[in-house]
């Protein structure tokens, strides 16, 4: 039999934890309030424990991220946002380059923000229509499952406990990633397995830590975990040299790099720790509004394949391409078959643009990212972005 306690770490606890599988015990500190939920031998009952001291007793520690909350019917969110006239979207307000809120003007931008306008684009026929909800780590998810959310658009991983255990849906990949290790220059560490003994940041409520475990543990490197509870407090943590190394997806590091106090100070080491494919989440239950998601996406990819961007598109209109047509709108009826207007990829274009448009906007050589397409080129320029057809 199994005794579940639900442990509220509190400021700065030292906890000795064992990763599943066994191992020796390993001190853990974190430095924000954290939920965990570990399993030791005993009675079923349930207790909830708010740990004030070092626990001394080797546990097992099992990390959750579904919480307790309401959830929102599946329902027709497309009527529900084409009667409130603005798409509701789930982002990030402290990764540049994906989702951003400036505090001068107020306004968010980013990678992920223009994939929230492509879909008010499509839907509203005005990308600006958006509300963007910034989220955690740990609040992502609960704010789409309630509702609160139409679409969550925030460097989210398709993992597959997120795909069915949390009632969700992933629309296609919009960025292929992997987890990354940032470190200061002035170490010398060029590989992972120079940081044994080290002191790690990363963030919680995130597959992140998980990964930074299985990882380490796979080639026998032990380390301290310092959890932050978001990206700014994780960040500044290694900032302020409370850690070795800052772990996060690569495209994390790229964009968290530019905001340390000398980003030239810090190198992000070659290895990958893990597969990152992050893309857009609906609820389960609502296909429809799954399809328009993912369309859009796919819109967007089409539209670089055939070379049709934001400058040219329409110049395209009235050709004789009849694949070029159908994709614009001007001949078939797709949009019908989702409950939008025909045009509503050349919507998206004219508005936002293709999906390297969008890249270059937010990652590309003139923004202060300069990050190389790699994996996100497609697949004719050794990338592995595939175009599903518009047919």
């Amino acid at each position: 039999m199994n005794k579940k306690i639900v442990v509220v770490a509190l400021l700065m606890l030292t906890l000795a934890l064992v990763a599943c599988g066994g191992g020796e015990p390993e001190t853990v500190t974190e430095f924000v309030e954290v939920t965990r939920i570990v399993e030791v031998a005993g009675d079923p009952e349930t207790v909830v424990e708010t740990v004030t001291e070092t626990v001394t007793e080797t546990v097992t520690e099992t990390v959750t991220e579904q919480v307790a909350v309401e959830f929102a019917g599946g329902g027709d969110t497309l009527a529900q946002v084409q009667s409130r006239g603005t798409l509701n979207c789930g982002g990030n307000a402290n990764v540049p380059g994906f989702g951003y809120l400036d505090p001068d003007t107020g306004g968010f931008s980013g990678f992920d923000i223009d994939f929230c306008k492509a879909i008010a684009a499509a839907v509203l026929g005005d990308s600006e229509a958006i509300e963007v909800t910034p989220t955690t780590g740990q609040s992502r998810f609960p704010t789409l499952q309630s509702g609160e959310v139409d679409v969550l658009i925030r460097n989210t991983t398709h993992t597959f406990s997120r795909d069915t255990a949390l009632g969700f849906d992933f629309a296609p990949i919009t960025f292929y990633d992997g987890q990354g290790m940032m470190v200061r220059a002035e170490s010398g560490i060029t590989t992972l397995a120079e940081l044994e003994g080290a002191t790690i940041c990363v963030q919680s409520g995130t597959t992140t830590e998980k990964n930074l475990s299985d990882y380490m543990t796979s080639i026998g490197v032990n380390y301290t975990p310092l959890v932050g509870d978001d990206a700014v407090a994780t960040r500044d943590a290694y900032d302020s040299g409370a850690c070795d190394g800052f772990t996060t997806d690569k495209s994390g590091l790229v964009s968290q790099q530019i905001l340390l106090a000398d980003p030239s100070a810090h190198v992000i080491l070659d290895e990958d720790m893990s597969r990152e494919p992050l893309g857009p989440v609906t609820r389960h239950g609502d296909n429809n509004w799954n399809d328009i998601v993912s369309w859009v996406v796919m819109c967007t990819v089409n539209a670089e394949f055939l070379g049709i961007s934001n400058a040219n598109v329409d110049s395209m209109l009235g050709g004789d391409d009849p694949v070029i047509q159908n994709l614009l709108g001007e001949t078939g009826d797709l949009g019908q078959a989702l409950g939008l207007g025909n045009d509503f990829c050349y919507q998206v274009i004219s508005q936002v643009g293709n999906y390297e448009d969008i890249y270059n906007a937010n990652l590309g050589p003139d923004t202060p990212f300069n990050l190389a397409r790699a994996r996100n080129a497609l697949y004719t320029d050794g990338g592995i972005l595939y175009p599903t057809p518009f047919k």
